[in-house]
C-alpha cells in the first residue's frame, strides 16, 4: 500500500517505467545482453541498474565507463539496448496500484501527466502495451527538457502543461533519483517500493 502524503492536490505526476509500468526487469535484462554483446569489463548488477534509475540512457553508459574504467561507446551499446528491448515489451505489464490511482485522480477531475527519462517512442509504446496511454493528455519524455533526474526540469515542465503550480504537484516515482528531482521542484512524492514490484518478477 502506497503512502499518499495529505494535502489537496491539482495535478499527479507518474514517472513510467517503475512506476506505472512493470518494465524494470524487462529493461535489466537489456542491458545485461547488451553490455555481454559488447563486452564489458564489468558485472552490470540489479543493485547498480536500480542505483542508476533515472539517469538517461548514454549518461548512464558514460558514468560506468568512468566508474569500471570501461571504454564502451555509449551510442552503440543504447541501440542495442533498444533493440533487445523491442523484443522483450510484451513481457511489461501495469502495476496495478498505481495506475488505478491514476485513474482516480483522472476521475475526480485532477490533472494527471506522465514524466519520464525514456524516449518518446518508448514510453508511448509502454503506455499503450499497459492501456493507459489514453489517460493521459500530457506526457513528457527525454527529448522535452535539458537535464535529467535529480534535476527538476522534467517534473516543472510537466506541471507547466498541465496548468499546474509546482506546490500543488503530486510526484509518483520509484527511483531516488526522481525522488531528489520532486523535491528539486517544490513537489510532494510517493515513492514506489521498488522490492513491491519489480524484484517480484524474477529478477
Amino acid at each position: 500500500m502506497l503512502k499518499i502524503p495529505p494535502g489537496d492536490f491539482l495535478g499527479a505526476i507518474f514517472d513510467c517505467d517503475g512506476t506505472l509500468a512493470d518494465s524494470m526487469p524487462v529493461h535489466y535484462r537489456a542491458w545485461v545482453e547488451a553490455f555481454k554483446a559488447h563486452h564489458a569489463k564489468f558485472d552490470f548488477t540489479w543493485e547498480i541498474f536500480y542505483s542508476m534509475a533515472g539517469t538517461g540512457l548514454e549518461d548512464s553508459v558514460v558514468q560506468l565507463n568512468q566508474r569500471f574504467n570501461d571504454t564502451l561507446d555509449p551510442a552503440a551499446a543504447v541501440r542495442s539496448q533498444m533493440e533487445i528491448l523491442d523484443r522483450l515489451h510484451h513481457e511489461v505489464t501495469p502495476i496495478v496500484e498505481v495506475v488505478e490511482i491514476a485513474r482516480h485522480y483522472a476521475q475526480a477531475g485532477k490533472k494527471v501527466s506522465v514524466s519520464s527519462g525514456g524516449t518518446y517512442r518508448h514510453v508511448h509504446e509502454t503506455l499503450r502495451q499497459i492501456g493507459v496511454h489514453d489517460l493521459f493528455p500530457v506526457i513528457i519524455t527525454r527529448e522535452d527538457y535539458a537535464r535529467s533526474k535529480p534535476a527538476p526540469d522534467c517534473f516543472l515542465l510537466a506541471a507547466e502543461r498541465m496548468g499546474v503550480p509546482p506546490s500543488a504537484c503530486l510526484v509518483f516515482e520509484d527511483s531516488h533519483l526522481g525522488i531528489a528531482a520532486a523535491d528539486a521542484a517544490g513537489m510532494a512524492s510517493v515513492y514506489v517500493e521498488p522490492e513491491t514490484y519489480s524484484r517480484g518478477s524474477g529478477i
